[in-house]
């Protein structure tokens, strides 16, 4: 590690929602910054203006306060190196292109969209590179006062890197090791558009060389753009200041047949987005983690796993846990599996260690947004407690819960008629008075008291346990059934045998 101060940064271009592979990037360049003491930056790459989607920014920014990864410096927050949106850095990109032409590093390219689609129909792997580009229209391949009567005229135009030919380029990759590329494999990329905005190969060198970003995380679908970086790194004098590179593993598909895409997750069922996103260009609505019921930290902790680990078996961390023990050489060079059910388990973990303060709210959201009214904070916290380890989303703690605040609108008829009797009947008749004198209503004291009177009536647990459940919650489910009954309240509860018994007899 050099002297330094260590400076990370994330730069997504606002064209759709945020894919977990990017959510992940984020948090090994967060957990990298904070591990050194460093700064995390968020930059917009919006030079491309074709792509360019409105809310798009801010559904990002939304992303990364809901995970908690926040940026030291950003569009929102400013900085030292302001202004973080590329569109608002224009004017910057043209002088370093224009520098590259002067210095025979790139050049300028007068073809036409029609002229390149011509010759990608003629040629088979046309390239626009050292093999072809004597014989298109540029600046190498035409004479001088042709290109100065061509830039005079307003011309359209893009600036292309002249790639060297017959050479190796070579870079130490913090996970992958030595990494190398044949020039001649490379085609001559547009560092400049026609509308005079940069491509990302030339904005990305150039705002990470003047925001002094040290540390550069990407996913590996960007390794073949790095020999095109590498060299404007050199061309522009700046090779003593690049950034080490980190070529992150791809999140595969859960087959591990390739990357992980926005149609897995519609065609297996689960989210592929941090949040839900919404495309108004097509009507279409992608399915988010936080929104299925994901907590933040549940997240973060199973996106971590998806490639790192710190040595151990363990796998549930905090933000300050995984801060502390993140390391880049942990990282794995292969790509990481996606599996929905572990990400579940993470979820479940993650709802059984967060309290029931914490939760209260989110839990809070869902009962409402399913018409039940909350009226009693400590009743709820309460409920939370004694149901959390059964719940795996947040959305389960509907189907958990709902029956502490309304009384059954059916029962699960079918698991009690079979075996119901007049016996059955009386016992519940008798045990509706007993709990009538019970003065503290406790838990064990309630779970005594039934017990007792089974033995008083001859019955075994198997007989009355099951229609006790299915009387106050409706059915094969929830709690220890006489924390639920202790929780509902004597009133309540009496109140629900006597109605289940009456569907019971009918």
């Amino acid at each position: 590690m050099s002297d330094k101060k260590v400076r990370v940064r994330f730069a997504p271009s606002p064209t759709g929602g945020l894919h977990l592979g990017g959510v992940r990037t984020v948090l090994f360049n967060y957990l990298f910054a904070k591990k050194h003491k460093g700064d995390f930056v968020l930059r917009i790459e919006d030079t491309d203006q074709s792509r360019y989607v409105d809310g798009a920014e801010d559904y990002i920014l939304d992303c990364l306060k809901w995970c908690g990864l926040i940026p030291d410096e950003s569009p929102v927050v400013g900085g030292h190196y302001a202004p973080y949106r590329q569109s608002e850095r224009k004017a910057l990109y043209r002088e370093y292109a224009e520098k590259l032409v002067r210095e025979g590093h790139a050049y300028y390219a007068f073809d036409t969209p029609e002229e390149l689609d011509k010759n990608r129909k003629e040629i088979p792997n046309f390239q626009y590179g050292h093999f072809y580009r004597d014989s298109l229209r540029n600046s190498l391949s035409l004479k001088q006062h042709e290109v100065d009567q061509l830039l005079d005229a307003g011309t359209p135009h893009v600036i292309r890197i002249k790639m060297p030919e017959d050479e190796t380029i070579s870079f130490n990759d913090m996970i992958r090791g030595h990494v190398s590329f044949e020039t001649n494999q490379v085609d001559d990329k547009v560092l400049l558009k026609a509308d005079g905005m940069p491509t990302y190969h030339l904005a990305v060198v150039v705002d990470d060389y003047l925001m002094k970003i040290t540390h550069a995380f990407r996913g590996e679908e960007w390794l073949p753009s790095a020999p095109v970086h590498l060299l404007l790194w050199e061309y522009l004098g700046w090779k003593a200041d690049m950034p080490q590179w980190a070529h992150l593993p791809l999140i595969l598909k859960p087959d591990g047949h390739g990357k992980l895409s926005k149609r897995d997750g519609a065609r297996l069922g689960f989210p592929v987005y941090a949040m839900n996103w919404f495309d108004a260009k097509i009507g279409e609505l992608t399915p988010g983690f936080r929104e299925l019921g994901f907590l933040p930290e549940a997240f973060l902790n199973l996106l971590a796993m998806l490639g790192w680990n710190d040595g151990t078996d363990n796998e549930i961390f905090t933000l300050d846990e995984l801060i502390s023990k993140f390391s880049i050489e942990r990282v794995n060079k292969g790509g990481a599996k996606f599996d929905f059910e572990k990400a579940k388990w993470f979820n479940a973990e993650w709802i059984k260690r967060t309290s029931a303060e914490s939760l209260k709210d989110k839990v809070k959201a869902v009962l409402e947004d399913k018409g039940v009214a909350v009226n009693d904070d400590n009743y709820l916290l309460k409920i939370i407690d004694v149901i959390k380890e059964r719940c795996t989303l947040l959305a389960d703690f509907y189907q958990q819960s709902a029956y502490f605040f309304e009384v059954p609108r059916e029962y699960d008829i079918n698991s009690v008629k079979p075996k119901w009797s007049d016996a059955k009947t009386d016992f519940f008749n008798v045990l509706m008075s007993r709990y009538a004198d019970v003065q503290m209503w406790e838990s064990a004291d309630l779970e005594n008291l039934f017990k007792a009177l089974m033995e008083e009536k001859g019955l075994k647990a198997g007989d009355v346990m099951l229609p006790f459940r299915i009387m106050l919650v409706g059915g094969k489910f929830g709690p220890h059934v006489f924390d639920i009954a202790a929780l509902l309240g004597k009133n309540e509860t009496i109140n629900r045998i006597e109605q289940a018994l009456a569907v019971f007899n009918a």
